[in-house]
């Protein structure tokens, strides 16, 4: 940190980030937007001052709260995505954007292809059978299609696609992928969206989110899939359109579902009480014991070159 009296004052921008505090407060002065609940008079008393945000990428940041703020320079990102931002309008008004590249993607995939697994051969399904004294001699459950010589298809062959995809040939699934840009890939991209929903038995969601992929896993894509895929969602909750998702898992229209995103965070329990054959994780995917170290020390090394005038190590590059 360059030598100055002055602490920094940095916002943190959401409850979640709260742990970060601690580390933060040696070097900065540290504002907390949820002590804020006039956001009008934030920005006209203590917003004046703020020049950095720590901030949750899923969560949004409008651009008309962020102008409110003139000394503004950086958003840090912990996340690995920042679809919360108009990164464009920032990068117009010298505002610069980083976040956690690539830090959890190993994770990330972990958690995908486990999801899919239990949802699979009906792991989570089974457990509660077991636990609920339902499994007898004359009832268990029925026989689930195993693994072996199925296809799975990845959406947005980013570093998450990539581990999913390396773990998922483990299992003896052959894989193959779509995005809207192609990419040199030992995996084959299909002609589109819809033929690689078709093709697949397993529609794995690994793509970054932002305005332009809104419900891009529609009600035509989601019975593309089939009533007996399973789509398993580790991008965003925005990316899947989570009415036409319900829709199809209660009309028999898709097989299973694995997700650990949703439209709205935490969604509601009454939303999923009677939607069948699914596995939810409350957004854990990306979050271990050690890939959190590793998103919070390149946060606070981003922060660190910012108030020093030095290159930030993982701008967003969009």
């Amino acid at each position: 940190m360059a030598s100055d009296t002055r602490q920094p004052v940095l916002l943190i921008s959401h409850p979640m980030l709260l742990p970060l505090q601690a580390a933060l407060e040696p070097t900065y002065r540290v504002l907390r937007l949820w002590d804020f609940p006039d956001r009008l008079d934030f920005l006209e008393g203590p917003g004046q001052s703020v020049e950095a945000i720590v901030h949750a990428g899923e969560v949004n940041l409008s651009n008309d709260f962020l102008s409110g703020m003139p000394r503004l320079g950086l958003i840090a990102c912990v996340s690995v995505g920042y679809d919360g931002i108009d990164v464009p309008w920032c990068r117009g008004r010298g505002v610069a954007v980083t976040h956690s590249q690539g830090l959890n993607a190993n994770d990330v995939a972990d958690h995908a292809v486990g999801a899919f697994v239990a949802a699979w051969r009906g792991i989570v399904a089974g457990d509660r059978m077991v636990r609920e004294d339902r499994w007898t001699p004359a009832e268990r459950m029925r026989p689930r299609p195993g693994l072996m010589g199925r296809k799975a298809g990845i959406v947005g062959l980013g570093h998450i696609g990539q581990a999913a995809a390396h773990r998922l040939e483990a299992f003896g699934l052959t894989v193959s992928w779509w995005g809207p840009n192609d990419k040199e890939s030992r995996w084959p991209r299909a002609g589109s969206l819809l033929d690689l929903a078709r093709d697949s038995d397993a529609l794995f969601v690994c793509c970054r989110a932002d305005a332009a992929n809104h419900h891009l896993i529609s009600a035509a894509v989601i019975e593309a899939l089939g009533p007996h895929g399973c789509l398993v969602n580790v991008a965003r909750g925005s990316v899947v359109d989570e009415d036409a998702l319900i829709a199809a898992l209660k009309g028999g229209r898709l097989g299973m579902a694995a997700l650990d995103v949703f439209e709205t965070e935490p969604t509601p329990a009454a939303r999923w009480a009677d939607t069948p054959n699914t596995v939810l994780t409350p957004h854990t995917a990306g979050g271990t014991l050690e890939s959190i170290p590793r998103m919070v020390g390149q946060t606070l090394e981003n922060l660190r070159r910012f108030f020093d005038k030095e290159p930030l190590l993982s701008p967003v590059q969009d």
